[in-house]
């Protein structure tokens, strides 16, 4: 079902196309009565929008001639929130929606908008906006444009460092963005925490392509889910591996086939919340490795029982 806001939209769109609409059309193309035809119509002249009406046999609804739309002034914050809103519950009419919304962004911001969207990934449907949204902009326009970029970096374990990055994708994931690109200074495909990178800039040279059929939210999902960790754990899950993957994140573990079920291998600084993890998944297993992990699966079944 469309939201209130793409209906408005597509009036808009309507009117701008037609030198006159009836209340019918109106109604008929948006699916809605002719009081709310009315209510959207006083919705736009709120706006500003010269919206005239015309009485009797005829009549309708039109944008006053001569009159130009201005453009969305949007900064670049409230730009990456709708373009992200958007895609992220990729609703239907999302796509048109967004095609209306370009149409009335300045340039500029419409060229980095339009490289958001063609360069957005999420490895599920949520997202949240990034704490630098001209940086997200930037990175996106250097994807779409195959620029190389030069960027500061500070790690997880705090050591920063300068970088040459020619940037592939960018990825949402459980609210944070992620940039997959290849490392000029390690030489290899690597995944940035973009909240991480600053004194971002744009390098005269061109990126180098990505590897054939590169696919940048495989890419981050598996290098989220081999972050090196204290413990190394692998266990075998009493189940197919379809419905572990229904279970367990991607990003969080790697699921392999295995003659007795599914083992399931990841990387945790804590053995406790691994148990916990474990108990949580509904189905018998068997640890291999590490043997610590059996203590914590005793003392959390013990304390389970008690409860």
């Amino acid at each position: 079902m469309a939201s209130p806001t793409s209906r408005l939209l597509e009036l808009l769109e309507l009117l701008q196309t037609r030198p006159l609409t009836t209340g019918r059309e109106i109604a008929d193309r948006l699916a809605i009565d002719a009081r709310t035809v009315r209510r959207y119509v006083g919705v736009l002249q709120a706006l500003g929008i010269p919206v005239e009406g015309q009485r009797g046999v005829g009549g309708g609804y039109r944008i006053r001639p001569g009159y130009r739309l201005p453009p969305l002034m949007l900064g670049d914050d409230e730009a990456v929130a709708v373009v992200l809103g958007l895609l992220a519950t990729r609703a239907s009419g999302a796509d048109g929606a967004l095609a209306k919304i370009n149409r009335v962004l300045p340039p500029t911001l419409r060229r980095q908008v339009e490289a958001l969207e063609e360069t957005l990934g999420f490895t599920r449907v949520t997202g949240g906006a990034p704490a630098d949204a001209a940086a997200v902009l930037l990175l996106a326009d250097a994807i779409r444009r195959r620029r190389r970029l030069s960027s500061a970096y500070r790690s997880f374990s705090g050591e920063e460092t300068e970088r040459e990055l020619s940037p592939h994708g960018l990825v949402v994931h459980s609210g944070r963005w992620y940039l997959a690109a290849h490392d000029h200074t390690r030489d290899d495909l690597r995944t940035f925490r973009v909240d991480r990178m600053w004194r971002t800039a744009l390098m005269e040279g061109g990126a180098v392509p990505p590897p054939e059929g590169f696919d940048a939210v495989a890419h981050v999902t598996r290098s989220l889910a081999s972050v090196p960790w204290k413990w190394e754990v692998e266990v075998v899950l009493d189940l197919p591996v379809d419905e572990a993957a229904r279970r367990i994140p991607a990003t969080l573990a790697e699921l392999v086939d295995d003659p007795e079920g599914t083992l399931l291998r990841m990387r945790v600084d804590s053995l406790d919340w691994m148990a916990t993890v474990l108990a949580g998944l509904g189905c018998d297993f068997t640890i291999r490795k590490p043997n610590d992990l059996r203590a914590s699966v005793r003392v959390l079944g013990k304390r389970l029982a008690r409860m």
